[in-house]
């Protein structure tokens, strides 16, 4: 593989994606880390957002406090992992930060940086904040044309399942 794109966020399944990056995957030439901004937080409305309201709220918020610091968010967890990637190997790393649904982007990225791979930790949501806030994990699932390896910190077994054949790993970490 040439490209992984590993998305993070601050969540323990994303923490987990650097333990499966190791044990799972043989060094690629490049590896695309994604951090996903939400902009408005936790609501059932940004999925309900076209492109055209997402480009109003994003203007919106320019120069805000509250996009100020999602920016600083979206830094310090890039630095990290960047950090983190490096002391793994010899290979490149690109950082790229993008605002919107995150499911979209992960796979909009995907698609424009040519990606072999897609590896992203689960939050482990379940009942209604699954309801309210979605799962972008099920959503690489169900509609990634490369396959996605899935990280699930929040489980306590390291217990690997596989989904939809080949196109679909969830691998749950000990945490």
């Amino acid at each position: 593989m040439k490209k992984i794109l590993v998305a993070v966020d601050e969540s323990k399944g994303s923490s987990g994606v650097l333990t499966i990056f190791r044990n799972l995957v043989r060094p690629p030439e490049e590896v695309i880390l994604l951090y996903v901004q939400r902009l408005e937080g936790r609501s059932l409305m940004i999925d309900m957002l076209g492109e055209a309201e997402l480009a109003t709220l994003r203007e919106a918020l320019e120069g805000t406090e509250h996009k100020d610091a999602l920016d600083r968010r979206a830094e310090r967890v890039l630095a990290h992992y960047k950090r983190e990637f490096e002391t793994r190997g010899l290979f490149r790393i690109k950082t790229v930060c993008r605002e919107g649904i995150p499911a979209e982007q992960i796979l909009k990225v995907a698609a424009e940086e040519g990606a072999d791979l897609i590896i992203a930790g689960s939050n482990g949501t379940q009942g209604l904040d699954r309801l309210i806030s979605g799962s972008v994990s099920r959503e690489l699932q169900l509609n990634a044309s490369i396959p996605v390896v899935v990280v699930n910190g929040a489980a306590g077994s390291a217990e690997a399942q596989a989904e939809g054949g080949l196109k679909s790993l969830v691998l749950n970490e000990q945490c």
